[in-house]
C-alpha cells in the first residue's frame, strides 16, 4: 500500500513558515541569513517561505534587505488585543502612558506576560525626541534578562523600579516597575526605554520615579485590582 507523504510534506513547509514568521518578529528586524540559522533550515527554503510571507503582507523586506512584520500582521495582531481582556487595560493605561511619556520624553511601554518565557507590548507611547526607541504593538520580548522580565517575574517588588542597560539592543536602557493586583501579584509592567546617553544620571533617576509613579498609578484602578 502506497502512503502519501503530502499532508506531512504541508504541514512541515506551514511549520517552518510560521516559525519564519515567530523570528521576524521576534527581532524586530532581520536578515535572511539570520531567519534562516534561527529556524535551522537551508537558506534557499527560508527565502521561497519568506518570500510567500511578504506577498501575502506578513513580512515587508526593506531597502536594506532585512525583514520585519508587515501590515497584515500587524492588522491581526491589533485585532487579537482588541478581543481579549488586556484590550481593557491597555485603554486604561493611555493616560498614564501620555503622562510618563510626557514626564521623561522617552517612550513608555506597557507589557503583559505571555508565557513564561516573553511579554508583549500591548500600549505604547512613542518619544517625541527625533531620536528615541521604537517598537510596536504585539512586539514579543524575552523575559529573561529584561527590565519587564524581571517586573513580571516577581523580583521587584511594587512601589519600586529595575532598569537594564542593553539587554535587547545595545546603548538602550529600559526602566520598568510591576503593576500588582491586590494579591501582590504582578499582572502587567510598564516601563520606559530609552538611549543609554540619556538615562544615565540625574535623568535616570528621574524617569525611574516617573515609572514608578505610573506603575503605581495603574495598579490603583479599581477595575484592575
Amino acid at each position: 500500500m502506497k502512503v502519501s507523504t503530502q499532508g506531512t510534506h504541508v504541514a512541515r513547509s506551514v511549520e517552518r513558515a510560521l516559525a519564519l514568521l515567530d523570528s521576524v518578529v521576534s527581532h524586530g528586524s532581520i536578515t535572511l541569513t539570520e531567519a534562516a540559522r534561527a529556524v535551522d533550515v537551508p537558506t534557499p527554503t527560508a527565502l521561497r517561505h519568506l518570500r510567500a510571507l511578504e506577498v501575502d503582507g506578513y513580512v515587508s523586506r526593506g531597502t536594506d534587505g532585512t525583514y520585519s512584520a508587515g501590515p497584515r500582521f500587524h492588522r491581526l495582531a491589533l485585532t487579537a488585543l482588541d478581543a481579549s481582556p488586556t484590550a481593557r487595560l491597555a485603554q486604561i493605561a493611555g493616560p498614564v502612558l501620555d503622562s510618563l511619556e510626557g514626564a521623561t520624553e522617552e517612550s513608555a511601554y506597557l507589557a503583559v506576560p505571555e508565557g513564561e518565557d516573553h511579554a508583549v507590548y500591548v500600549a505604547i507611547r512613542e518619544s517625541r525626541r527625533a531620536v528615541r526607541h521604537v517598537s510596536w504593538l504585539g512586539a514579543r520580548i524575552p523575559r529573561q534578562g529584561t527590565a519587564v522580565g524581571l517586573a513580571l517575574s516577581g523580583e521587584v517588588s511594587a512601589g519600586s523600579a529595575v532598569h537594564v542597560a542593553g539587554a535587547v539592543e545595545a546603548d538602550v536602557v529600559a526602566i520598568a516597575s510591576p503593576v500588582t493586583d491586590r494579591s501582590g501579584n504582578a499582572i502587567a509592567a510598564v516601563a520606559v526605554v530609552g538611549p543609554e546617553g540619556r538615562l544615565r544620571g540625574k535623568a535616570l533617576d528621574r524617569a525611574t520615579a516617573a515609572v514608578i509613579e505610573a506603575a503605581a498609578d495603574l495598579g490603583s484602578v479599581e477595575e484592575l485590582v
